[in-house]
């Protein structure tokens, strides 16, 4: 079974401890439906800078806000499991990419 990187993009915080419990039952939520398939539940990031090829740095255009890794049977199994995630009911998406073994 291949790993999968899934790197968050967007969503925002919660604004009241009722919205933060709320965003946090969905993600374990979530989180429990993939059950063995968490590789590594992962962690939400501070904003990001990107480093430029001239060696500039600049904020993100479009920031990663988390990750995870996460296996899954091929690409396509990996997009049905990153559909479900709850970043996307906050306008958020989610990247996936194979991991190579090195």
């Amino acid at each position: 079974m291949a790993k999968y990187l899934f790197a968050y993009h967007g969503g925002g915080m919660p604004e009241t401890p009722e919205q933060q419990a709320e965003v946090m039952a969905a993600w374990e939520a979530w989180y429990g439906a993939l059950g063995a398939s968490i590789v590594d539940g992962g962690a939400p990031t501070m904003p990001t800078t990107t480093v430029a090829a001239d060696g500039s740095s600049s904020a993100s255009s479009n920031p990663v806000s988390g990750y995870s890794v996460v296996s899954a049977d091929s690409l396509e199994d990996a997009l049905a499991k990153a559909s479900g995630c709850p970043i996307r009911d906050a306008g958020g998406s989610v990247e996936v990419g194979e991991l190579i073994e090195m």
